[in-house]
């Protein structure tokens, strides 16, 4: 599942896991974030940190304190790449954390290294 509010990276991130063999439910809008993935039960979040209205953050605590989703691996992908910012996304729960601009090898590395085997 891809949680991206900039259409243009959604596509990206989308078309890329595409390519190599995985399938992608997209997603725009952090409201619907824990919904879709109660009901998709993807193997793996990539989840945009800023998000219009709410925090990636806040969405990756809710998701690991959400008895159907805590096992769910949780790669962050983020332009906000300040001092202390994996620390703290990582503490929330993301398993995983790359800043923008992202390029494709370390993304599907990264991608690879989260997924079950």
């Amino acid at each position: 599942m891809v949680v991206e509010d900039n259409d243009l990276n959604r596509r990206l991130f989308c078309d890329v896991l595409k390519a190599n063999g995985f399938d992608v439910e997209p997603v725009a809008d952090g409201e619907q974030v824990l919904e879709t993935a109660r009901s998709v039960a993807p193997d793996l979040i990539i989840m945009d940190i800023q998000l219009p209205g709410m925090s990636g953050v806040d969405l990756i605590a809710a998701a690991k304190r959400d008895q159907v989703l805590k096992a769910i691996p949780v790669l962050a992908v983020t332009a906000f790449a300040g001092k202390g910012d994996e620390a703290r996304i990582r503490s929330a729960g993301a398993a995983g954390y790359l800043s923008k601009p992202v390029s494709i090898m370390p993304f599907m590395n990264a991608v690879r290294e989260l997924l079950p085997t």
